[in-house]
C-alpha cells in the first residue's frame, strides 16, 4: 500500500466479564488501512468481526491496544471527543438499517445534520444530494416501510455520509438482502470508494462479492487475524 494508513491498529484486544468468565473477543489485533482502500474483515460467526467494526467506529472501548483513525488517537478519546468523531469521522451502516420509520428517507438522511447544527436549508439541500448520489432521489418523501431492503440499506448509506466522512464502516450490509440487491449494495459501497476516495471498511460473509470487490482481506477466527490478502 503506498497511501500513508488511515486506520492503524496495534495489539488490539477486547475482553467481556460474561458472569465470572473472561470471554476474548478479540486479541492482539494490529492491521493498518491506507487511505482510499476498501478493506473487506471476514470469519467465521463469533470471530470477532463485528467488535473489531464497532471499535474502529467509537462503539466500543478496547481493553488492550491502540486504535488510531486519521491522526487522531480514536482509543484514547474521552466520551465527548467519541461523540464527535462517531458524527464527522466514522459513517456506520448496519445490516438491520436502524432508519427511524416515522420518518421519510429526507429525513432520515438529514438526521446527523440536526444534531450537527446545520441550518434546514442547507440540511434539506446535502440530503437531496446524498439521495440522488445513491439513486433514491425519486423516493426521497417515502418513509421506510414504504421501500424495499435494498432502499432502505441505500438511504442508510446516505445518512452515514451526511457529516462528510472519511471512513465509512459497514457490519454485514448485505445480511438482509436477497443475492442480486446485495451485489447493488456492495457495488455502490465500491463506487462511492472509487468517486470519493471513501476508505470502506466492511465486514461480510459475502465471499465472492468479496473477492470481486475489497482491495484488501483481512480473515479473522477466535478474535486473531489468521490470514490476509491484497490486490492492487
Amino acid at each position: 500500500m503506498n497511501a500513508p494508513p488511515i486506520i492503524q491498529t496495534r495489539s488490539l484486544a477486547k475482553t467481556y466479564l460474561i458472569g465470572d468468565v473472561r470471554v476474548a473477543a478479540l486479541e492482539d489485533v494490529t492491521l493498518a488501512v491506507a487511505e482510499g482502500r476498501f478493506m473487506a474483515v471476514t470469519g467465521a460467526s463469533g470471530s470477532g468481526k463485528s467488535t473489531l467494526l464497532n471499535l474502529l467506529g467509537g462503539l466500543d472501548t478496547p481493553s488492550a491496544g491502540t486504535i488510531e483513525v486519521d491522526g487522531a488517537l480514536v482509543s484514547a478519546m474521552n466520551r465527548e471527543a467519541l461523540a464527535r468523531y462517531r458524527r464527522f469521522g466514522a459513517g456506520m451502516i448496519f445490516q438491520s438499517f436502524n432508519l427511524v420509520p416515522a420518518r421519510t428517507a429526507l429525513e432520515n438522511v438529514e438526521l446527523p445534520l440536526v444534531f450537527s447544527n446545520v441550518d434546514k436549508k442547507e440540511r434539506k439541500r446535502r440530503a437531496a444530494e446524498l439521495l440522488e448520489k445513491v439513486g433514491l432521489a425519486h423516493r426521497a418523501n417515502h418513509r421506510p416501510s414504504q421501500l424495499s431492503g435494498g432502499e432502505q440499506q441505500r438511504v442508510a448509506v446516505a445518512r452515514a455520509l451526511a457529516n462528510g466522512p472519511r471512513l465509512l464502516l459497514a457490519d454485514e450490509p448485505t445480511g438482509n438482502l436477497d443475492s442480486r440487491t446485495s451485489r447493488e449494495i456492495v457495488g455502490l459501497l465500491a463506487e462511492l470508494n472509487r468517486g470519493r476516495r471513501l476508505t470502506v471498511v466492511m465486514v461480510s460473509h459475502e465471499e465472492s462479492l468479496v473477492r470481486e470487490y475489497a482491495h484488501d482481506v483481512v480473515r479473522l477466527r477466535d478474535g486473531r487475524i489468521v490470514g490476509t490478502e491484497s490486490r492492487a
